[in-house]
């Protein structure tokens, strides 16, 4: 669901990077009140893991398109909504700057259509009403598959807002909600399942490291290190290997947009998408998760395991830089 600068206005992209901006400030002020300096390496292996999930694009049987997961409620599950928000971030950023997924002018709309929603909606909302008695894996599937179902659904329709607040006339607005919504049901169905079950292991490894639910007796619980290194070591799997069979197909933005111009992409002019476009095509030194001069598959591998550790060193660079879960004197 990353959006091309060519979808929005700037007026529209600089609204919504305002509002982006203002929940991150928010986040950063409630972190900084929080002193669990556990949370640093689990943000970054986290956000390791979210980035190398969101290479794996799989196939909507029926439909000719694909998806990936967000990771909002991934992350919120694990960290906490504004520690999630902020891995988020990052995640996006690096998209963005080293492999120009999503465009430059619209990274604050991305950041708000994929992260906001996931983050504060599904955790804040969702996952903490129904864990609100105490879990089990029941709950944390159903949280799941509602929470990344209904935070997907909202995500897809602030697409649909901000292209009609843009002027997009290319995409008529009852047209183009009439085939983005549906396709990322079934995006967010898929990943409500993945969420769930990644969280199920976490539960069964080590209960506390779930965002709002205490410690579970239990004779034997996974070491704290042990659960960060397995998601580590599925984070690499993912990233170096299983991303070479990720799905080709158009992704669900790129579909229901293709449904109504016949084109996965909509064509922009003027100065400013230009601007956008230049400092994006200099600093993204693999686009398309590739090497810029070659098609080979090891390109991928390559910019899966890079783009995963430079998200671990944005995470905790980070922390120790704003001095985040800083225990208090």
């Amino acid at each position: 669901m990353h959006m091309a600068d060519a979808l929005l206005s700037p007026a529209v992209a600089g609204t919504m990077y305002a509002c982006s901006t203002a929940v991150a400030a928010y986040s950063v002020t409630k972190i900084r009140k929080e002193d669990d300096q556990t949370k640093i390496p689990t943000m970054g292996i986290m956000g390791a893991f979210v980035f190398a999930a969101q290479m794996i694009n799989f196939t909507i049987p029926g439909t000719g398109s694909s998806g990936h997961l967000c990771g909002g409620m991934l992350l919120s599950a694990m960290l906490g909504a504004p520690a999630g928000f902020l891995t988020m971030i990052g995640i996006l950023l690096i998209q963005c700057l080293m492999f120009a997924d999503g465009g430059l002018m619209a990274l604050g709309a991305n950041v708000w259509n994929m992260a906001f929603y996931g983050c504060f909606i599904g955790a804040m909302v969702i996952w903490r009403l129904v864990m609100k008695n105490g879990a089990s894996k029941k709950k944390i599937m159903a949280a799941s598959i509602i929470g990344c179902v209904v935070t997907l659904q909202l995500g897809a329709f602030s697409v649909t807002l901000e292209t009609l607040a843009s002027g997009i006339t290319e995409l008529p607005f009852t047209a183009f909600v009439s085939v983005m919504q549906p396709i990322h049901l079934c995006i967010g169905l898929v990943e409500g399942i993945i969420t769930g079950a990644v969280l199920c292991f976490v539960y069964e490894a080590r209960p506390e490291l779930l965002w709002g639910i205490e410690a579970v007796d239990k004779k034997e619980k996974m070491p704290y290190k042990k659960v960060l290194a397995i998601l580590l070591a599925m984070a690499v799997i993912i990233a170096g290997g299983l991303s070479l069979v990720a799905s080709s197909l158009p992704d669900g933005l790129e579909w229901s947009i293709s449904k109504i111009t016949g084109a996965t992409e909509v064509e922009s002019t003027g100065g400013i998408y230009n601007f956008f476009a230049g400092i994006q095509d200099k600093l993204a030194i693999l686009p398309d998760y590739g090497f810029k001069s070659s098609d080979t598959i090891a390109g991928t591998s390559f910019s899966g395991i890079v783009g995963g550790v430079v998200v671990i060193l944005l995470c905790v660079v980070c922390c120790n830089l704003f001095k985040f879960f800083r225990k208090k004197a």
